[in-house]
């Protein structure tokens, strides 16, 4: 028995220690956009068009659609929100609150093999003649430079995409054990640094400047049509067009106001894209399964496996000092999460418990086939 839990054991460090080596230090939370330099001002700024699916969204736009319409963006732009059959009076609060920029636009019934989030895209993009193009979700609230710092770190840079992950909500308990954790997974499973490396396109879909030049290129949204997790799958259309990407993280610009009070939501958020992330093979779940056993359950079982043990026999010792190591590892590679978000770095201990729950999540979303809601649709799973 010994030799088996000092290989499983093994086995488990060695893939935490693959983890901290991956290129790029994917685990670091990094970048995040404010930390970098600014970019300068543009001699002469681009029109952009501000696109807003929108679907029973009263509760959050009367903090974000006033916040959009107070950019300070110096070029022209306008906002189209597209009312997706709302049935809680979104489209007449937006016409309220929106404004003369403000264009409100109800949603036509979906066709065949579309997704309705990027239906919704589609309709919000006709006639555009705009240079750039902006999706936002309606529940992010952007500050009032994040569509001008955007702009010109595109036109600086050449970039055809460019992409903030919003810092999410973490208040209620549920978000403190959980929300890092979920923004963590994708940092390792769509490294922010390595977006420009083929395979590596990824972009989170609550806050895309896009050229539309780069889209049309790519095949526009009907390229995407049926893709649950459209923001990612749109990176890697632009990148296969020639297009260049950066996706960071944002500590303040551009912020969700989606609240998940309790566990059921957030499990609600990822049963419905892991399926899909594992491109619907129970070969696929069942090997991110295994993995996140071995990741996530082993150290702290070996721990307290070994310290049991070792009353009776002594060289368990070793097993359960090998499960503090790995343990040990674990935590300090996650704990940047937590303190992005402003949290103790003790809470790094807590990852074991998240990512079982996580697992379970996955195991959820395959038994149930991974059906959709394109409002909580998100392109992130785990290894």
């Amino acid at each position: 028995m010994l030799p088996i839990f000092l290989a499983v054991g093994a086995l488990a460090l060695v893939a935490w220690l693959s983890v901290a080596l991956r290129p790029g230090r994917s685990w670091s939370m990094t970048p995040v956009a404010e930390d970098e330099p600014a970019p300068p001002d543009l001699p002469a700024w681009p029109a952009v068009r501000i696109l807003v699916p929108a679907r029973n969204e009263s509760g959050p736009l009367p903090r974000t659609l006033p916040a959009l319409t107070a950019q300070d963006y110096p070029g022209d732009w306008t906002i189209v929100l597209v009312d997706d059959r709302s049935a809680d009076g979104t489209a007449s609060l937006a016409r309220r609150l929106g404004g003369p920029r403000t264009r409100v636009i109800p949603g036509k019934p979906l066709p065949d093999g579309w997704i309705g989030k990027v239906w919704a895209l589609e309709q919000g993009l006709e006639g555009a003649t705009e240079p750039y193009v902006l999706l936002t979700d309606a529940d992010i609230l952007h500050a009032p430079g994040s569509l001008r710092r955007l702009v010109a770190e595109s036109e600086r840079d050449g970039l055809a995409l460019n992409s903030r992950m919003a810092r999410l909500r973490c208040e209620s308990a549920a978000e403190r054990l959980l929300i890092p954790p979920f923004v963590w997974f994708f940092s390792l499973l769509y490294p922010m640094r390595r977006t420009h490396e083929p395979g590596r396109a990824a972009a989170a879909g609550g806050c895309v400047l896009l050229r539309r030049e780069a889209l049309q290129k790519a095949g526009g949204f009907g390229s995407i049509r049926g893709e649950i997790i459209d923001d990612v799958q749109l990176a890697r259309r632009v990148r296969d067009a020639g297009g260049s990407l950066r996706l960071s993280l944002c500590r303040s610009d551009v912020r969700s106001l989606r609240e998940y009070e309790t566990v059921g939501p957030i499990w609600t958020m990822v049963r419905r894209t892991a399926f899909a992330e594992l491109r619907r093979s129970w070969l696929r779940v069942a090997g991110a399964l295994a993995s996140m056993l071995l990741l996530f359950a082993v150290p702290p079982l070996l721990l307290a496996a070994g310290a049991g043990l070792a009353v009776i026999d002594r060289r368990f010792l070793a097993v359960a000092a090998l499960g503090l190591l790995t343990w040990t590892v674990m935590a300090g590679l996650y704990r940047p999460a937590p303190r992005f978000f402003g949290l103790s770095g003790v809470r790094a201990w807590t990852l074991p418990l998240a990512g079982l729950l996580y697992g379970l999540m996955t195991l959820d979303s395959a038994l149930r086939g991974g059906r959709s809601d394109w409002r909580q649709a998100t392109g992130v799973l785990f290894f």
